[in-house]
C-alpha cells in the first residue's frame, strides 16, 4: 500500500540575509508545499535518477573477437586427448566469455507528473523537518567562498550536507561553493528528487519561490580573535619563535666567520712571499 501524508497546515521557514542577518519567518507558496509527501514515488524517481547516471560501457569478448584461435590446435584422431577446435575457445584459459557484460542503455523514464509529485514531495519532506532556510537575495559581486562559508555557519548548518537553490544562473554563487565540502549550488528550475533528498538542509533564493523580501541592514560576523598555540610542555608559541631568531643570529655568525677565515689566509699570504724575497740566496757548491 502506497505510503502517502497530507497536510495542509501553511508551512513557515525561517529567512536570512546573505550575510546571515535574521528575517521575518516567511510563509512557503501553498502550491508547492501543500504536505504532500508520496514515498514510493519518491523511491522510483531517485532509482530512475541514478540509473541515468550509468554509462554502461561494461564489455567483455566472446570468441569471436578474441584474437587468434584460427587454427585447430590438435588432430581430431589419434593424439588420446579431447578433440579441440580453436584455443579461444570459453572453456581455455584466454578464450572468448560466455554471456558476459555487452555495452547497453540503462535508462529509465518516468512520466513528467510522476517527476514533479516526487519534487513536491521531497520539498514537503524538508519543509515538515524545518529543514529549509529562505534567502533574500545572493548578490555576489565577486566568488567568495569565506562569505558563503561564513553563511552555512551564521545559520549552524555547516558541516551538513547543504543545497543552495538560486534564482536563474548565479555563476558567483556557484563558484563559491564549488570549493566546500558537502554543499551543491545550482538553480532553482534544475533541482531533481535525488538532489533534495540527498542534502540535510536546503537553501533557497526568495525570488525563486516568487517572493520579494524588503531590504534590512546587514550586520557583519564577527571574526573569532586568533588562539596562541600551545606546545605539549604548556609553553606558548612566542618563546618558540626567540628561540628561533636566536638560531639565527648564531648561523649568521657562524657564516660570517668561515667567510673571513679566507680573507686573512690571502692577506698572510704576500706577507711570506715577501719574507722569502728578502732572503740571501744560498750558492751552489758552498
Amino acid at each position: 500500500m502506497a505510503e502517502r501524508t497530507e497536510d495542509t497546515t501553511p508551512r513557515q521557514a525561517a529567512a536570512y540575509t546573505a550575510l546571515g542577518t535574521p528575517r521575518e519567518r516567511v510563509t512557503l507558496p501553498a502550491t508547492l508545499f501543500d504536505g504532500t509527501i508520496n514515498v514510493p514515488v519518491m523511491h522510483r524517481a531517485v532509482k530512475a535518477f541514478l540509473a541515468n547516471q550509468r554509462e554502461g560501457n561494461a564489455a567483455t569478448k566472446t570468441r569471436g573477437w578474441v584474437v587468434g584461435g584460427n587454427q585447430k590446435p590438435w588432430r581430431q584422431k589419434g593424439t588420446g586427448r579431447a578433440r579441440q577446435g580453436s584455443i579461444r575457445s570459453p572453456l581455455w584459459p584466454g578464450g572468448g566469455t560466455i554471456f558476459g557484460p555487452q555495452p547497453r542503455s540503462y535508462d529509465e523514464t518516468v512520466p513528467r507528473k510522476m517527476r514533479a509529485l516526487a519534487r513536491k514531495s521531497a520539498f514537503n519532506a524538508r519543509a515538515q523537518e524545518d529543514a529549509i532556510f529562505v534567502i533574500d537575495r545572493f548578490n555576489y559581486e565577486a566568488p567568495k567562498t569565506r562569505v558563503l562559508a561564513a553563511l552555512l555557519e551564521r545559520l549552524g548548518v555547516a558541516g551538513q550536507k547543504a543545497l543552495i537553490l538560486t534564482d536563474g544562473v548565479k555563476p558567483n554563487v556557484y563558484l563559491s561553493g564549488r570549493n566546500v565540502p558537502d554543499v551543491r549550488t545550482m538553480p532553482y528550475s534544475d533541482v531533481s528528487t535525488y538532489h533534495l533528498l540527498w542534502s540535510d538542509v536546503v537553501l533557497i533564493e526568495a525570488g525563486a519561490l516568487g517572493q520579494t523580501l524588503a531590504a534590512v541592514t546587514e550586520t557583519q560576523p564577527v571574526p573569532e580573535p586568533k588562539k596562541k598555540r600551545v606546545s605539549a610542555e604548556g609553553e606558548s608559541a612566542a618563546p618558540r619563535k626567540s628561540a628561533k631568531a636566536r638560531g639565527k643570529k648564531a648561523a649568521k655568525k657562524a657564516t660570517t666567520k668561515r667567510a673571513a677565515k679566507p680573507a686573512r689566509k690571502a692577506a698572510a699570504k704576500p706577507k711570506k712571499a715577501a719574507a722569502k724575497k728578502s732572503a740571501p740566496r744560498k750558492k751552489k757548491g758552498k
